[in-house]
């Protein structure tokens, strides 16, 4: 049975002063999942949020908290996320020396599993992780900021990673992140993926929240 396709708002470009309203606005326009970004200032520039925010949206929603963690060592911070309410970890194959054994301790923690990758990092980097990733995420910007333009050379590894979840018959959602807007999603669609994280083009669109996801949406037909 063929997936439907995700569309995870980011809450990164949300105004935080009215962030609860926002995250209500993105579920009642049919956003499948929020997406929440976690950056530590060390493995990437930004410095952004922790466990109490994804726990202010656990609040705010009943959506699914996709949580991707851009920090070293993940595996000290894994616990306290998922008590706060995230409902899927995704963390980077570039900071995880026992990628498995990260994925595994996230699963027993009652979270799905997601693994990671940065543009740099080539696709086969992911290979130990794929049997065990209930989540794929390809970045198709550099991490650590919103805003930043699609980069077109990472449709490849989309559709090297699609390739390889389907030879291994894995149930997976392959992801993307980065420069996602009407005019790139159908591009990444195209390529296998079936989640689709979109910052500025949703938070920021000129006709509101609601417009930004239908928009989206309209672009995945």
């Amino acid at each position: 049975m063929k997936k439907a396709y995700v569309i995870a708002p980011s809450i990164l470009s949300a105004d935080f002063i009215r962030l609860g309203e926002q995250i209500a606005e993105a579920e009642s326009a049919g956003a499948d999942w929020l997406h929440v970004d976690v950056m530590d200032g060390h493995f990437v520039p930004n410095l952004t949020m922790g466990p109490f925010i994804v726990e202010a949206c656990r609040r705010a929603t009943k959506l699914p908290l996709d949580v991707h963690l851009m920090i070293e060592a993940p595996e000290r911070l894994l616990e306290a996320f998922a008590k706060a309410g995230a409902s899927s970890l995704i963390v980077h194959v570039e900071t995880c020396p026992d990628i498995s054994g990260t994925l595994k301790t996230i699963k027993s923690l009652g979270c799905k599993a997601g693994v990671t990758l940065n543009p740099a990092t080539p696709a086969i980097g992911i290979e130990p992780a794929l049997n065990l990733a209930d989540q794929v995420l390809v970045m198709t910007v550099h991490p650590g900021y919103s805003g930043q333009e699609f980069m077109p050379e990472m449709l490849s590894k989309v559709v090297e990673i699609r390739r390889r979840l389907d030879e291994i018959r894995s149930p997976a959602w392959l992801e993307v992140d980065g420069g996602i807007t009407t005019a790139t999603i159908s591009q990444v669609r195209e390529a296998g993926a079936e989640a689709f994280v979109a910052a500025s083009a949703i938070f920021h669109h000129p006709e509101g929240i609601a417009a930004g996801v239908r928009s989206l949406r309209e672009h995945l037909q």
